[in-house]
């Protein structure tokens, strides 16, 4: 009630907001008729003085502010013949200020965008603007390019499919760097598994701002990114797993008001959780099946996952829905955008599990080489803003996960779209038919109708049910960006019927005339609510704009999956008390409601998921940045490499004397030298002579010890020069990183896959993990120190000196190696298979040796070291 009456007289906090951004929005306006009248030069010479202000550090960026934004308006004019309406100067400094500008479909936020792009790459750090998709990147870049150009900035784009680094880098380099989220991504894993800071593409991490930051930091955020590598692991497990899963029966959940209720059959499908449960029952069939005692023996592990993501396959993904087969391919489809997604797998076995269901080639699973999520890869920048139509549904998130503010901007001219409330049938065959007949009655009278769908098979549905009414239409599966474009660009026009996933076409406005006005605008038919209420606002949003009239309205049914899982009995019940007949509908706001709540169900579970994912990835993310700055500093050559090697070889040295049991305190009476002499042969190839030892006391073995190894190494190391030497030294310590890493994330994924069972023995998951994953990271730095010096120890020099200078060759083959391995994807990736070398094959580092005398040979002789 004090609420209430406090917004009444002070308004909603997002009111104060905009009247805080109204007063500096007057000062702009003022500066407006101070530059009309000058000259494109003199306008670039007063611009090109601020960015000298900005650079030389005697002015900020929020003193210059009001000049800029007022200067880009009016260059805009004259570049672009686009003026920024008063609020799209609003939204420039929401953005601006790292917050998120919620502006409806048809406001111009591409336009809103230039204002805090031009302020911010006055700095020269760079700016970039990440788009949904290579299109949109592309489009904005030369659209909005002529304007940053006029003002003397530079601007480029990355594209997908472009990946030679010096045209990567270019674009990075320049002001401002359009993109997509995933090429930004993948970017900066790439750049971290470089061999040299040249060759790395992106600069610091300075400003973004992201367009549709709701799809890209919420939707696409339960995805991580990763770059992955072949297992080499055999894939009989799949077909076996699949035959299986077959036989097996599908049963009933115990019903919780029933004591002592069971499950039915083998296995019951949870479909709200996407769970798969295996009865007792279904557990003995499966070891007949399998031909096993026990199917949850360690042994068996493999097996059980195998047959768990079958059940998985065969039972909550269904084809044409969440997948579809193309060309003897199992292919991904977006569950918020409805496209296919080319390249980009199911994790942990689950697409191979799809690929046995459908009888295709099974492809080899993958191991992570390198990886992060959409959040911490931009929680990396200095600051981030974002714009959409649709972000207060989950303000929430975006506080808690980005500390991003949403405010919502007002519209430049009112909304005059009418949204209907839903109608609701019992089944879908009236759905369907009732929605015929509404496009039917439409169509007669011309007015455009854009009919959104929830998936690929829906469309294709409604597509053979109107090709049998004669009616023309257009059918977007959101297969290609390009056609994408066109085709919703055209849904206005008279007569037009277009079928589309309910995201297709995000970014591009729908212009309708003064005829389609007068018959009342686009005309909005949703045929199945989405789980996300931000989706559904999203399509009413694509009529609308700018004031245009407009209709929309959602058909559903009792057998929706959302109302299925979620919401149907107490809707059905209100059916049958109303006594509904075939082919009618009920339209009511407490139905309406019914539903909100039954997506308000799904947002949360989604949150939670999002959430779920960070909190492991924030254990990950704080080892991902050591490692990465270690990285850096072996790539950095002001880096004192002898200081570091020196460190190392004394841990080493005490390494050793422990895996002897020579122990501090100990004495040296029961000191095992002739031990020691042996295992530092074995294990670093250096021959020391009891004798030179006799006689020490703990601390002078390790100082005695440390001296040998290093005299040794350096007398070795004095046939090239200390440049060369440095660079082969950060070559090793560089290689058993990367090495050690991969590692250490196969084991941070299995670790991930198993701890959620610490749960039924009354444990924290995500405690167990932080708590293991720390272990097996001071094993990982441990591994590190040791392992580079006990090389360097190895190390035996060719006496080819034309090969011996030659330190580039040696990186760039180190280079070529890891490229080999990585392939680059929107989150699992395919992999890439390594080509079998044979042992009598010349060796792939140049040496001219056979492989199995050179990288073959054991030990850890590497490119043209032998």
């Amino acid at each position: 009630m004090i609420g209430a009456v406090f917004k009444a007289i002070f308004g909603t906090k997002n009111d104060r907001e905009i009247k805080k951004y109204l007063k500096r929005l007057k000062g702009i306006n003022e500066l407006e008729k101070v530059y009309k009248d000058i000259s494109d030069e003199e306008l670039k010479a007063v611009f090109a003085k601020l960015k000298e202000l900005v650079l030389s550090g005697k002015k900020t960026e929020d003193d210059v502010l009001n000049d800029v934004f007022a200067i880009v308006r009016e260059s805009s004019k004259r570049v672009l013949n686009m003026r920024h309406f008063d609020v799209q100067l609003i939204g420039g400094m929401v953005l601006h200020e790292g917050r998120i500008a919620e502006m409806k479909t048809g406001e111009g936020k591409t336009l809103v965008a230039t204002l805090p792009v031009v302020l911010n790459a006055m700095s020269g750090k760079g700016v970039h603007v990440v788009t949904v998709n290579d299109y949109l990147a592309k489009r904005d870049a030369t659209q909005m390019g002529e304007l940053y150009t006029f003002l003397g900035l530079s601007v480029d784009v990355v594209l997908s499919g472009v990946y030679d680094d010096e045209v990567r880098k270019r674009a990075y380099d320049s002001d401002i760097t359009y993109g997509t989220n995933s090429e930004f991504g993948f970017d900066y894993l790439r750049d971290n598994m470089k061999f040299s800071m040249s060759d790395k593409v992106q600069r610091k991490h300075n400003f973004v701002i992201v367009d549709e930051v709701d799809s890209i930091l919420i939707d696409e955020a339960r995805t991580p990114l990763i770059i992955s590598g072949s297992t080499n692991r055999t894939l009989d497990g799949y077909i076996k797993a699949n035959e299986v899963a077959k036989k097996l029966i599908r049963g009933e959940a115990a019903d919780p008001n029933v004591p002592n209720s069971k499950p039915t059959g083998d296995f019951v499908a949870d479909e709200k959780n996407r769970t798969i449960l295996i009865t007792e029952e279904g557990i003995n069939k499966a070891e007949k099946l399998f031909g096993v005692g026990n199917l949850y023996d360690l042994e068996n592990a493999i097996l059980s996952h195998h047959l768990d993501q079958a059940l998985k396959a065969h039972n909550l993904f269904e084809k044409d829905v969440h997948y579809v087969v193309r060309d003897n391919e199992v292919i991904i489809v977006d569950e918020f955008t409805g496209r296919l997604s080319e390249g980009r797998r199911f994790s942990e076995g689950l697409h191979q599990a799809l690929e046995a269901k459908e009888g295709v080639k099974i492809q080899e699973e993958s191991q992570t080489l390198a990886d992060t999520t959409y959040q911490n890869y931009f929680r990396m920048y200095n600051k981030l803003a974002g714009m959409t139509g649709t972000a207060q549904t989950e303000a929430t998130e975006f506080s808690q996960i980005y500390k991003l503010d949403v405010i919502s901007i007002p519209t430049n001219v009112p909304v005059a779209r009418i949204d209907k409330n839903d109608l609701i049938y019992k089944t879908q065959d009236e759905k369907f038919k009732a929605v015929i007949d509404e496009i039917k009655k439409a169509n007669e009278k011309g007015q455009p109708v854009l009919v959104g769908t929830a998936s690929i098979e829906r469309s294709e549905l409604l597509h053979s049910m109107l090709a049998k009414t004669g009616i023309a239409h257009s059918v977007l599966n959101a297969k290609n960006h390009e056609k994408e474009a066109e085709i919703i660009a055209s849904a206005g026009v008279k007569g037009a019927v277009t079928i589309a996933t309910n995201m297709a076409g995000r970014g591009v406005d729908i212009r309708i005339d003064d005829e389609v006005r007068a018959l009342g605008g686009l005309y909005i038919i949703g045929t199945e609510r989405h789980e996300s209420r931000r989706i559904d606002n999203q399509l009413r949003g694509r009529a609308g704009r700018q004031g245009d009239p407009g209709v929309s309205r959602f058909y559903l049914s009792l057998e929706d999956n959302l109302l299925r899982i979620f919401g149907s009995d107490r809707i059905k019940a209100i059916m049958d008390r109303l006594g509904i007949e075939e082919g009618e509908s009920i339209e009511s706001k407490m139905v309406t409601r019914a539903v909100e709540n039954a997506q308000k169900k799904v947002e949360s579970l989604h949150f939670e998921s999002r959430k779920h994912l960070l909190e492991y990835d924030d254990v990950a993310n704080e080892q991902r940045k050591t490692i990465y700055k270690y990285r850096d500093e072996l790539l950095d050559k002001e880096f004192d490499m002898s200081d570091k090697i020196d460190q190392n070889r004394r841990e080493y040295a005490i390494l050793m004397l422990e895996n002897v049991d020579i122990l501090a305190g100990g004495l040296k009476e029961d000191f095992d030298l002739t031990k020691l002499c042996a295992f530092i042969l074995s294990d670093c190839g250096e021959n020391i002579g009891e004798e030179e030892l006799k006689g020490l006391d703990y601390d002078e073995l390790v100082d005695k010890i440390v001296q040998i190894l290093t005299d040794r190494y350096n007398a070795k190391m004095s046939v090239v020069d200390e440049a060369q030497k440095v660079d082969i030294q950060k070559m090793i310590f560089l290689q058993v990183l990367d090495d050690a890493w991969r590692e250490h994330l196969y084991q941070m994924d299995m670790l991930k896959t198993g701890i959620g069972l610490r749960g039924y023995n009354q444990k924290d998951p995500l405690t167990e993990y932080k708590k293991e994953s720390y272990n097996l990271f001071v094993e990982l730095v441990s591994r590190l120190k040791t392992e580079s010096v006990k090389i360097l120890q190895l190390l035996r020099l060719r006496e080819n000196k034309e090969q011996e200078n030659n330190v580039d060759s040696m990186k760039s083959s180190m280079q070529k190696k890891q490229d080999e391995l990585i392939t680059e994807n929107n989150a699992q990736n395919t992999p890439v298979r390594e080509k079998k070398i044979t042992r009598n094959s010349p060796c792939h580092c140049g040496s001219g040796k056979k492989y199995k005398e050179c990288c073959g040979k054991s030990g850890p002789k590497k490119g043209w070291l032998a």
